[in-house]
């Protein structure tokens, strides 16, 4: 397996530059710094759950505690304080940061243990959830190339009985706590009067996350948010990897996502039927229902490997709170992988298909075809008929979440 990424420009979504800096490192040097977060965070997870089980045996690692993270930052490295007094070390740093990530542990919860105070641990969090996402969001945050789509298009068909789907997509919201006041209007969520901010996502049968787009106001619904969302940008722009396919005899140019029934009728959304009349349209129903349970499987093993996005948020800047709901995800992504059930292994050199978008005039047309209902219906009508003639009886069983 090729190791992660050793140059990678940072997320502008989570930056307000409009430039993108690059960083480099050595391969070895970051497979250190992969190993690192792996084996803090399975140590932590165990330790929270319980677990019975034994852990897995990584490959071991002379880890330098004086690179890794220390190369770009020098606030990871072992320094002395204006008392001439020895700081803290990378790995002591790291384990605050994790520790509240997994725990949701106070900032000043170690300051009796380590004397490591409040504002040092925040300072920990923040940066450590900056440098996940900046170094390992190319690996981890990667749209599905060429190699990825078709093994997608296998594993969903022989789990869920669906041919050529995507993921499914949906919204999770996140308390606000500390909101500023100016802010909190628009931050209201309108069914529960929360203040939130909300993450949209794309996850597959792995409960991988392909997608995250977060920092909207809780005002918004699920609808309003896929407007502005950039999932679709490559569909309209005539880039990334061939996802033809063929159903029921009819061709389709792109896979597609399931969705509840608030999303827009687009021609890669497949919506339930919310009021079946038929045992055609009932089994459509039934399995299109169970197979859209991956996304809230995977938003419920999130919060719960990673406490923090389980309760309210006490920073008070969404630049912060968009670092560390990606690296929840970058990291959530990381065991998935480290555990071998990720059904796409990555590979830096795999096709990405067309990368250079097509004129103004076809990007028009790709857009009409992206909001053609009756191509969505179509695809709908074309889905029910694949799954009466060529499905099991029964949606195949959820394996369990892992906790």
């Amino acid at each position: 397996m090729a190791s992660p990424v050793s140059s990678i420009s940072s997320i502008s979504s989570m930056s307000s530059s409009s430039s993108s800096e690059w960083y480099s490192s050595s391969s070895e040097d970051d497979v250190i710094m992969h190993n690192m977060i792996m084996n803090a965070a399975q140590v932590f997870m165990a330790a929270a759950e319980g677990s019975s089980q034994p852990l897995t045996i990584r490959a071991k690692y002379n880890r330098d505690q004086e690179v890794d993270m220390a190369q770009y930052d020098p606030f990871f490295t072992l320094r002395n304080d204006a008392r001439g007094q020895r700081g803290f070390n990378n790995l002591q740093k790291y384990t605050s940061a994790i520790r509240q990530l997994a725990y949701d542990y106070a900032p000043d919860a170690l300051d009796e243990y380590i004397r490591m105070s409040e504002r040092t641990a925040r300072r920990c969090l923040y940066k450590f959830c900056q440098w996940v996402a900046k170094l390992y969001s190319k690996r981890y945050m990667r749209k599905p190339n060429a190699n990825d789509v078709q093994k997608l298009y296998q594993a969903h068909e022989q789990r869920h009985g669906f041919p050529r789907m995507l993921g499914s997509i949906d919204c999770m919201h996140w308390q606000w706590q500390n909101c500023p006041v100016a802010w909190q209007g628009q931050y209201t969520r309108g069914d529960q009067g929360h203040l939130t901010i909300i993450l949209e996502a794309v996850a597959s049968q792995d409960l991988w996350i392909w997608h995250a787009f977060f920092g909207l106001p809780g005002s918004l619904n699920d609808l309003n948010i896929i407007y502005q969302s950039q999932i679709f940008d490559d569909v309209v722009a005539g880039t990334g990897p061939d996802r033809s396919f063929t159903v029921s005899g009819v061709e389709y140019r792109r896979g597609y996502y399931l969705a509840d029934g608030i999303y827009p009728t687009y021609s890669t959304i497949v919506k339930t039927i919310p009021h079946p009349t038929d045992d055609k349209r009932k089994k459509f129903a039934k399995f299109q229902e169970g197979a859209r349970k991956d996304i809230e499987r995977a938003f419920g093993v999130l919060q719960k490997k990673w406490h923090i996005i389980s309760i309210p948020a006490r920073s008070q800047t969404p630049r912060r709170l968009r670092h560390i709901m990606y690296a929840c995800i970058i990291l959530h992504n990381m065991i998935i992988e480290d555990e071998g059930r990720a059904i796409c292994d990555y590979d830096e050199n795999a096709s990405t298909g067309n990368s250079v978008p097509v004129s103004e005039e076809q990007q028009d047309l790709n857009a009409f075809a992206l909001r053609n209902e009756y191509t969505h219906h179509n695809l709908q009508a074309d889905l029910v008929e694949y799954i009466w003639n060529n499905a099991q009886n029964e949606p195949a069983h959820h394996m369990e979440d892992e906790d």
